[in-house]
């Protein structure tokens, strides 16, 4: 697992923006946020073993980010049918969003789409309330990124 700010010049940088719809079809426009943090998730595949296990972990804490003011975004190359009937599976309270078509653009623009594969690795971008962003979490192929991890970036950032 690598958790630190960004290799990019100074280690902050601005979150591309993106519009993508949710489970339900709406449209969620990074932009848009802007004035909370946001937490943008980036998992392979809606059903799988792990990454049901870091979401699940994610609603379980979803109410004490949600408290501090940080959104919660988790993304994937699945349809946003596919990911509705993972949502209402799970019962996520947090958007789910579907980078179906063009199939992985966002995660390209984050670095995180794997093209060999076709999906995104797992990768995870704290932003800040002006869209910068401020702390990187990934894992390998099949490692599950631990939710200590998103605590503590969250801590540092309300701490700043």
């Amino acid at each position: 697992m690598d958790l630190a700010p960004s290799p990019q010049a100074g280690g902050r940088y601005q979150a591309p923006d993106f519009e993508l719809p949710n489970q339900f079809g709406e449209p969620v426009r990074l932009s848009d946020l802007r004035g909370q943090p946001v937490l943008v998730v980036f998992f392979p595949f809606a059903f799988s073993g792990v990454c049901t296990g870091e979401l699940d972990e994610l609603e379980t804490v979803r109410e004490d980010f949600h408290r501090g003011g940080l959104r919660i975004l988790a993304v994937s190359c699945d349809s946003k049918y596919a990911l509705r009937a993972y949502s209402q599976a799970r019962s996520y309270s947090f958007d789910l969003l579907a980078d179906f078509w063009p199939h992985g653009r966002v995660a390209d623009a984050y670095g995180a789409f794997d093209v060999e594969l076709g999906r995104p690795r797992r990768a995870s971008f704290l932003i800040d309330q002006e869209g910068v962003v401020r702390t990187e979490v990934r894992s390998g192929a099949g490692t599950p990124r631990p939710l200590q991890a998103y605590r503590d970036a969250f801590r540092e950032l309300t701490a700043a």
